[in-house]
This record gives structure tokens, C-alpha cells and sequence, in this order.
């Protein structure tokens, strides 16, 4: 069958892909001396960056599980081949050779320069707020098996099935400074809070602005007692600006310490009083007189928006990947595509 229509006239003109697409085509302008940096004259030819990433970009716009699907979505959809860049005919890559070009890029932490040059175009459309943001972390399952996590300094007895061995933790204290996973050592256990189960995890954390909720900046670290907010001081430090801004958190955040570190920092912290807590709330009618303190809480609770669509549409809610390196370079390149998703919803609201 012959057809003299090109996939570009096959694709509505109001499709929700278009405006993203347009928008994806701008930062991967920006960063062509990258690529050029990564990928030499000489050798065997590979799969085109930009093409590599407008297929990740896909894989987690619509949710798709695995590489060897999303080459399967290639061959046959003709939105996801217009998206990408293929032509009718064009082949599709070999799932093992996708992984392989993925692999660069993650050497190249081409995740935070995607993601930097998506901020540069919403600060472009003024949809960005530089004074008033909100944090907050969750916990991102590791790939790795409570199996896997075993003891240091044992030898494990040999398995009376390699394939599913019997592992019998009953009655085992096992802690973080004991014990460690096998398939991903800096997977973590850790719990969401008193009354539900511990799991290998990690720490992802995400810094809003309070405008329009959208993600300006990312940390995923191990998870610990303190991990939320040691990530919610670095990314901090990281607000561009000289100007005093202001940060809303949960109870969680409402520590001497933490108020203390963000005041040194320039920013004032507007974190949910916690009365209850042994030596009363860090913050106390200075800061919580304002008016700006009441729109922070309120404002703050939209971080749960982002969590809510990276662990759905994203598939974060247990990643696919082991080492905190390939973990956090996903989550910053899901963040992005967050933000991508919001910034075409806030162009097709009309405003006044």
C-alpha cells in the first residue's frame, strides 16, 4: 500500500503532542553541542540523540513498560514515529542496541541539561515564580527484592533453588548499617511513616515554585532519617537569586536544625508548625503572622500533583533501573517531562 500523505499531515493539528513536540524541538537545539561532544565523527553509525530522547520522552508520556514495547509502538504507530522523527518506511532500532545509545547519554548527564533547558523556556514565557517555592521528598522502590537484602558480613548458605531460593527473615533484625542488597547496594530500607512496611528504596525530591507548580529543581539520594531535608538544603543553595525567598514544607521539615540551615541561606521557611513534637515547633508568630506563610501551606500542597503523575504516568513508583546514578537520572528526566505536560496545560488556558 502506497500513500503520498506524510505522517506530518496525518496528525491533527490540535493533538496534545504538538505543542510538546515544538517545545522539545527548542531544547534539544540548545543542546547540539552536547551531543557533538558525545557522539565522535568516527566508528559505527548510532542512533540519533535526538531522536533517542523524543523516544524516552514517549516511553514515559504514555507510560510504556520496556524498551522492547516501546520499539513494538515504533514499528506500527504512526503518531509515535511522527513524534520521534521516522519515516513511514524508516526501520525501527533493535531494542538491545536503544539500551545500549540510552547508556550514553546517561554519561553525558544530558538528564539535567533537558531539564535546565525546559526551564529556560517556561522562565522565557514567564511562568516561573523566583521568590516562593515548596519542597518535599518520597520514597521511589528500588528494583531489588527484600531477598536480596542480607547481611554483610555473612555468607549466605548455598540456595536449594538458584532460581527462587527459600530466605526465612523471621524474627531477623535487619538494619540499613548490617545488612545490604545484593542486586543494589545503594537501595535503602526505608518506611513512608509509622504503620506501613519497610522497602528498598530511594529518596526523590522535588523543589516547586508556587505559581504554577512547576518542578525547578531535583535530588534523589539515599533514603534515611534526615535525607528529605538534607536534599531540601541543597537544592536550596541552588536558587538562583540574591533575594531573600521562601520555602514551604510539611511537619517534617519543622526541626531547629532545618530552619536554621535554610535562614542562613536566605530563605525564610514556612513549614507546617508541629506543635506536638518534643520542644515545640522551630518557627514560631514571626514567620507565621504573615499572609504569605497561609498561601505557602497552601500552595505547597501541589508538590503532591508532581509525586502523584511521576509514580502513575512516570512508573516511579518502583523504578526499573538499580544505582542511585540511573535512578536519579530517570527522575530528573521524568520531572522534565512533568513540566512539559504542565506548560502546554498552562498555554491552552485562556487568560484574562
Amino acid at each position: 500500500m502506497f500513500s503520498y500523505i506524510s505522517p506530518e499531515r496525518r496528525i491533527p493539528a490540535d493533538h496534545p503532542l504538538r505543542p510538546i513536540r515544538c517545545m522539545v524541538d527548542v531544547a534539544l537545539k540548545g543542546l547540539s553541542r552536547s551531543f557533538g561532544r558525545m557522539y565522535p565523527d568516527w566508528g559505527r553509525p548510532s542512533i540519533a540523540p535526538e531522536k533517542l530522547l523524543r523516544a524516552l520522552l514517549l516511553q514515559l508520556l504514555y507510560s510504556i513498560r520496556s524498551e522492547r514495547l516501546l520499539m513494538e509502538q515504533l514499528e506500527y504507530n504512526l503518531l509515535f514515529r511522527w513524534f520521534v522523527g521516522l519515516n513511514v518506511d524508516e526501520p525501527v532500532w533493535v531494542p538491545t542496541v536503544f539500551s545500549k545509545n540510552r547508556d550514553r547519554l546517561l554519561e553525558g548527564e544530558i538528564a539535567a541539561k533537558f531539564f535546565a533547558q525546559v526551564l529556560e523556556q517556561a522562565r522565557g514565557n514567564d511562568l516561573l515564580s523566583d521568590e516562593h517555592f515548596s519542597v518535599d521528598g518520597t520514597l521511589i522502590e528500588a528494583w531489588a527484592s527484600q531477598k536480596s537484602f542480607q547481611r554483610k558480613d555473612e555468607k549466605a548458605p548455598p540456595p536449594d533453588d538458584p532460581g527462587n531460593p527459600t530466605v526465612n527473615f523471621h524474627g531477623e533484625q535487619r538494619r540499613n548499617d548490617t545488612h545490604q542488597s545484593t542486586t543494589d547496594p545503594e537501595a535503602r530500607l526505608a518506611r513512608k511513616s509509622s504503620g506501613h512496611e519497610s522497602k528498598l528504596a530511594y529518596c526523590g525530591n522535588v523543589l516547586i515554585e508556587n505559581r504554577n507548580g512547576l518542578v525547578v529543581d531535583t535530588a534523589l539520594v539515599m533514603a534515611s532519617g534526615t535525607a528529605e531535608r538534607d536534599a531540601a538544603v541543597e537544592m536550596a543553595e541552588r536558587i538562583e537569586g540574591d533575594q531573600r525567598v521562601t520555602v514551604g514544607a510539611d511537619k517534617g521539615y519543622d526541626t531547629f536544625g532545618f530552619v536554621r540551615d535554610m535562614r542562613e541561606r536566605n530563605v525564610t521557611p514556612h513549614v507546617s508548625a508541629n506543635t506536638n513534637r518534643s520542644g515545640g515547633s522551630a518557627i514560631d508568630g514571626r514567620t507565621t503572622r504573615h499572609a504569605g506563610y497561609q498561601v505557602s501551606q497552601r500552595k505547597r500542597k501541589r508538590i503532591e500533583e508532581v509525586f502523584g503523575w511521576l509514580k502513575t504516568v512516570g512508573m516511579l513508583r518502583k523504578t526499573r533501573h538499580r544505582g542511585i546514578f540511573k535512578v536519579g537520572w530517570v527522575f530528573t528526566f521524568a520531572a522534565a517531562a512533568y513540566n512539559l505536560v504542565r506548560m502546554r496545560n498552562l498555554a491552552a488556558i485562556p487568560f484574562a
